[in-house]
């Protein structure tokens, strides 16, 4: 049985379009990721506010460090910027849907909500494989927004790994 809250609808819908400048900074951060030979995802975190207080960038290849995801990155610079670890009422945009791990500091760091681009079949765990941050089983619940510029989000994937 499935403890997950049902998933937010994910067709066309004007309130997606406040996240858009948020993920082409997102766009921008995973643009930059191949030059050391990582995936292309990036990720921001936004402030109440919805500054950026956080930015990152796939980097497992760059730095050799397996948990460099552009999720963990973000998420590490915004608790820097806010001088704590909590990151209540602060929004995760990011390009490509999280894995587990990302999923965990997601919710450990108990962001609001998390909003991502494309999805991931084979390793997301928000919603698509898994869905770590609805489950009721843990004491802290994101709302999760999927589908922002998926197109845009998919097509530096698809590139990267056509070229590889």
């Amino acid at each position: 049985m499935n403890d997950a809250a049902p998933a937010r609808p994910t067709g066309p819908d004007p309130v997606r379009d406040p996240w858009r400048p948020a993920m082409r900074a997102a766009l921008e951060e995973a643009a930059r990721a191949p030059a050391t030979g990582d995936v292309p995802v990036g990720a921001v975190v936004l402030a109440p506010d919805g500054t950026i207080i956080g930015r990152g960038r796939n980097e497992r290849e760059a730095t050799g460090d397996p948990t460099g995801h552009a999720e963990v990155l973000a998420v590490r610079a915004a608790a820097r910027a806010v001088g704590e670890w909590r990151l209540s009422g602060c929004t995760l945009v990011v390009t490509l849907e999280p894995c587990t791990m990302c999923a965990g500091a997601i919710v450990l760091s108990r962001l609001d909500r998390v909003v991502y681009g494309a999805a991931d079949e084979k390793a997301g765990a928000v919603g698509s494989l898994w869905d770590v941050v609805r489950d009721r089983r843990l004491n802290h619940r994101p709302e999760v927004i999927t589908g922002v510029l998926p197109d845009e989000c998919s097509a530096l994937l698809t590139r990267f790994f056509r070229d590889r």
